[in-house]
This record gives structure tokens, C-alpha cells and sequence, in this order.
């Protein structure tokens, strides 16, 4: 038989500044504002449709009947967990797998209206609760790989919406909206956020030499510990809607980091940057309490005595990746005197694509 494949990648994220700015209330009551960056670190997605000869519409190239058609199997191959069941218009949630089980229900519900038979199998570059964005860039790139397959007519405003209602609405996720319009996007991009999800998203027309220096110059290291990002943005959201002026106070000030980082980037800036992402690494930790805890704080310490000029977690906080801006060759200093905490230094590119699908 010869079986259509499927394939998807989606880019994670390095958020450079106004991390916060972007989940509700905050966001539609004062407006948010993001600078963010994709990675060569990626979520993939590959569907092998199962046919059931000529029952199976969407189906391409395969003139057999698949001894597994009447299945949906799901199989993450990264977290080496693995969902089969039969044919349905909707997979119940039991906490294996939602993600994906949430994206093939608003497929069939949204588009398609019937059951469809396939494996979707998936690996994403960095662990959950990492910072990258992995969840949201996971759940874009299972939906381009059901565009692909299905020829559902989706731009790139539409993919990222639909990923942020099914993590927000459907499965009741905690978190902002700027992991979706990142890894569908891709490339540097300045996004603003207002109230009824409208969210604008300016691609950044960034001289590659500025790029070329800014990816020497920033280090990123994982520290070893994962954190359930939900518990984190929920606690900045009680913050704002018991109106703790501290805390609303800091996202206003990260909202201005974004705008101060965009000026430094398109102007070639670069010594600023160090200095930018230090202004917003405090405030940041002013969001919620628990955004920071003494093993960060001695990282981020020993990082700026040994050459780093700025630096921050790369998501909500509390564990995942940091990173630092280390001008000149002080990267090799910083590398060396964070050897001592353990964590992984990690190798990256700044990216321009966004997600990509093709069939083989």
C-alpha cells in the first residue's frame, strides 16, 4: 500500500520581553505587548491516515484496506505515552494526552463532522514546562498537520486562534496568547494584545549581522527543573483581579521592555540589550510570587558576576530555561562559572519560518 504521510513543525520560542502582558485579564483591560523569537528547536506532527479503501474520503494514495482503519491512535513518542481508541466524533479527556485528544475533537466538530481513522504520532526538541512555549507550539503543529491532510482552509491568524481556544476554552489552560502566534508565525516579531483575543502580530524586518550577534551573544541554559507554568499565570491573574498595584505596576513596566527592545533590535542597539532584559528580569519577578526562588536568583547572580549584563526565565518562571545576554566573549565565562549548578547548555538559531506542513 502506498500510504500518504503527513508532516508538520512548528518552532519554539524565546520571549525577549513583556512576558506576562499577554494573558487575560491584564491584557484586555490595559493592552499587552510582546517581543519574542523562534528557535531551531521544533514540535513535529506526522499523520499516516488509515484507509478504509474507498470508505475514507480524505485519504490519499492507498488502494488497501489498513488492517488498524476504525482506530485513532496517538502516540507521543517524546513523553512515551500512547492513546488508542475506535472511531468517535469525540476522544474523552483523562488526562493522557488532551492536548492532541482537544485538537482532532475541534477538527471533527469544526470542519470535517465525521470520525477519522489515523495515527498521529509527535516529538517536541524541549520538555514540558520549559519555557519554550512547547505545549501551544505542540498543539500548532498537530493542527497544521490536520490542515495539511484535510485541505481546511486555515491562514496563519486563523491556526493560531483556533490552537489559543483549545488550550484556553476547551481544556481550560491557564496561560497568554503569544505561543501560538509565535510558532505559527515564526521569524522576530513585536505582538500586541487587546481585549476580545484581537491580537496584532509585526514581523520585524531585523538586519541579519544584529541577528547573527544577538544569537552569540545569548546563552541559554536549562536549569533542570520543569514547572507547571498554569500555577504560575494563575497567581499573576489573581494579582490582577484583587488589583494588586505592585504586580500591575511591573506589567506595565515589561509592556514598556518590549517596546525599549524593539527600538534596540531594529536600531542595531545591542549594548542595550543586556541592560533591557535586566530592567524587565526584575520587574518580572514582581508579577507573582513565585516567578523566582533563591537556586534562580543564585544563577542570575553568578551569570552577571562573570560577565553576563541581563538575562531571565524564558517563560512564566519557576524552573526551565534561562537566559543571558554575555556581550563580546564573555559567553565563555558565564558558560564556565554556571557548570557548577548542573544544567544543560543549549545550542539554537534564531529562525525566520514559522510552521510548515508537506506530505510525502
Amino acid at each position: 500500500m502506498n500510504k500518504a504521510m503527513i508532516h508538520s513543525k512548528a518552532p519554539l520560542r524565546l520571549g525577549l520581553a513583556g512576558g506576562g502582558t499577554d494573558v487575560s485579564p491584564y491584557s484586555d483591560t490595559y493592552g499587552g505587548a510582546i517581543l519574542n523569537a523562534t528557535v531551531s528547536m521544533y514540535a513535529y506532527a506526522v499523520i499516516e491516515p488509515l484507509t478504509g479503501g474507498e470508505t475514507n474520503n480524505y485519504v490519499n494514495g492507498g488502494d488497501m484496506q489498513s488492517p488498524d482503519y476504525g482506530k485513532i491512535i496517538l502516540n507521543s513518542i517524546d513523553r512515551e505515552e500512547l492513546c488508542q481508541t475506535g472511531l468517535t466524533h469525540f476522544i474523552e479527556y483523562d488526562g493522557n494526552l488532551d492536548l492532541i485528544k482537544a485538537v482532532y475533537n475541534r477538527i471533527v466538530k469544526d470542519f470535517v463532522k465525521k470520525p477519522l481513522s489515523f495515527k498521529l504520532s509527535t516529538y517536541v526538541d524541549a520538555p514540558a514546562g520549559s519555557g519554550l512555549g512547547t505545549s501551544s507550539t505542540l498543539v500548532v503543529a498537530v493542527i497544521g498537520a490536520f490542515a495539511e491532510w484535510l485541505k481546511l482552509p486555515l491562514g496563519e491568524y486563523d491556526i493560531a486562534h483556533l490552537a489559543y481556544e483549545i488550550e484556553r476554552i476547551d481544556l481550560n489552560m491557564a496561560g497568554g496568547k503569544q505561543d501560538q502566534y509565535s510558532a505559527t508565525f515564526g521569524g522576530f516579531n513585536f505582538m500586541e494584545f487587546y481585549d476580545d483575543d484581537k491580537v496584532i502580530v509585526n514581523p520585524l524586518r531585523i538586519k541579519k549581522e544584529y541577528i547573527n550577534e544577538l544569537q552569540f551573544n545569548i546563552i541559554l541554559y536549562y536549569i533542570g527543573t520543569s514547572r507547571l507554568s498554569s500555577s504560575i499565570i494563575e497567581a499573576q491573574v489573581e494579582n490582577v483581579i484583587n488589583k494588586d498595584e505592585k504586580s500591575i505596576e511591573a506589567m506595565h513596566k515589561l509592556k514598556e521592555q518590549a517596546v525599549m527592545m524593539k527600538e534596540a533590535l531594529l536600531k542595531g542597539k545591542l549594548d542595550d540589550i543586556g541592560e533591557i532584559l535586566n530592567f524587565g528580569w526584575k520587574y518580572k519577578k514582581r508579577m507573582a510570587g513565585c516567578i523566582s526562588n533563591p537556586v534562580i536568583d543564585e544563577i542570575y547572580e553568578t551569570a552577571l558576576k562573570n560577565g553576563a549584563t541581563g538575562g531571565k526565565i524564558t517563560g512564566a518562571g519557576g524552573g526551565g530555561f534561562m537566559m543571558f545576554y554575555c556581550p563580546g566573549n564573555a559567553r565563555y565565562g558565564v558558560i564556565k562559572s554556571l557548570q557548577k549548578f548542573g544544567g544543560e547548555f543549549r545550542r539554537y538559531q534564531f529562525t525566520d519560518l514559522g510552521l510548515e506542513t508537506w506530505r510525502i
